[in-house]
């Protein structure tokens, strides 16, 4: 399959809780500049909506998101207590979903940047409607669900070097 998604006008739909834990997985850091250029230049990226959960306090994360070029699309946390500890869980997987059909007429392929088996549906019908640019999953072992999207998957891993975050000597 031709890589042709550069040429297109290119929206992506990231899942910024999949995306930052499966590279943390991974035994790296994400740095989201440089993820935000990766996705321009390789992809022609236009339009990057990233979807998060908002966490009060966290508003110096979030200005310096919008100003590396993403649109921040919020979804409200849950606070899980499981023993002395408190899980914040914010799952955004029905908000990207709406917003990629929300933006469906104003692109002509979208990026999906999850390994979530949950936009299996979502994929299938950018798919058939021939709008599915690529798939980027956080890690080499996405869900089970997305295998037969294979020709579209590409593991943030292959661009580790150009998306990682450089520590400082």
């Amino acid at each position: 399959m031709k890589d042709s998604t550069k040429q297109k006008n290119t929206y992506a739909f990231i899942d910024s809780q999949n995306l930052y834990k499966g590279v943390k997985q991974a035994g790296w850091e994400l740095d989201f500049g440089r993820f935000r250029k990766y996705l321009r230049g390789k992809y022609g990226v236009e339009q990057a909506y990233l979807f998060i959960g908002f966490i009060p306090g966290n508003s110096v994360l979030y200005s310096y998101l919008q100003r590396v070029g993403y649109i921040l699309v919020f979804k409200p946390i849950l606070e899980i207590k499981k023993g002395k500890t408190v899980e914040v869980k914010g799952n955004v997987d029905a908000e990207l979903v709406l917003h990629t059909m929300i933006h469906y007429p104003k692109y002509d392929k979208a990026i999906i940047v999850s390994g979530d088996g949950d936009f299996h549906c979502l994929i299938e019908y950018l798919e058939d409607q021939e709008k599915l640019g690529k798939v980027i999953t956080p890690n080499q072992r996405y869900s089970s669900l997305l295998r037969r999207f294979a020709d579209y998957i590409a593991p943030i891993s292959n661009a580790k070097g150009k998306v990682e975050k450089v520590k400082k000597a």
